[in-house]
């Protein structure tokens, strides 16, 4: 079993070890936009014990799933890429569509019960707003500069600057979306679209937050440091001169 450095920055052990992401999330410790802290660092702003954390990630370490994860930061730049067009992209390609129309209903019809459900529309249509526009300018824009042997360090530096910034309006509307449901919680009253709701805002929330992970703390490293001259980022064979 790998051992966990428990002086890494949180940020460091999801890049590591993706499958801990769900420790953090279920803890609401922002491992993305705000990731470089410490695991006590981070426990202490919430408010929880890290030994008791590092129990929880370590015993996650030492399954069978984390064992026989893929590991994006292996991941050559031109399969990096692949993996979130593919893998992140895709998925919230088909969750906006679905989750939209589940909140309108939920909204409308519990409303009454419950004033904090418009506004928790309003925030989840503000989401799938900052998010389709995002994913269309990094497949058209972004990933193809990033890809090709032409790219200018200057325009890399100033364009994965800009990527940060909208993750960071994408951060706060996730967080909004966790305050505004309590945790993803159903009340006595909830009915089975609620919960259906729930689940699925959830999954959307763990879903955001290991695509801007994997953006911020992997991909973005790697052609920031170009402008450096530290590094020189890796093709799979296909892609090479």
């Amino acid at each position: 079993m790998p051992e966990l450095d428990k002086e890494s920055t949180v940020a460091r052990i999801v890049a590591e070890n993706p499958s801990l992401a769900r420790v953090f999330q279920k803890h609401g410790i922002d491992y993305c936009c705000h990731g470089d802290v410490t695991v006590p660092e981070a426990c202490q702003e919430a408010r929880l014990d890290p030994e008791a954390v590092f129990g929880e990630l370590e015993a996650v370490l030492g399954s069978s799933t984390a064992a026989a994860e893929t590991k994006p930061s292996q991941l050559s730049d031109t399969a990096l890429i692949a993996h979130i067009v593919e893998r992140h992209h895709g998925y919230l390609r088909r969750a906006l569509p679905y989750v939209l129309p589940v909140m309108a209903k939920v909204a409308q019809v519990h409303a009454s019960r419950d004033a904090k459900l418009e506004r928790l529309e309003e925030a989840v249509r503000s989401l799938a707003a900052n998010l389709v526009p995002h994913l269309a300018e990094e497949e058209e824009v972004l990933f193809p500069m990033l890809l090709s042997r032409a790219r200018n360090p200057t325009a890399v530096k100033a364009s994965m600057a800009k990527m940060r910034e909208e993750h960071l309006a994408v951060g706060a509307l996730l967080a909004q979306v966790r305050k505004l449901t309590d945790g993803f919680a159903v009340p006595e009253w909830g009915c089975n679209t609620y919960r259906v709701l729930m689940g699925e805002l959830e999954e959307l929330e763990a879903d955001i937050l290991r695509h801007v992970h994997l953006e911020n703390h992997v991909l973005a490293p790697r052609f920031e440091a170009i402008a450096a001259g530290r590094y020189s980022p890796s093709r799979s064979p296909e892609t090479k001169a």
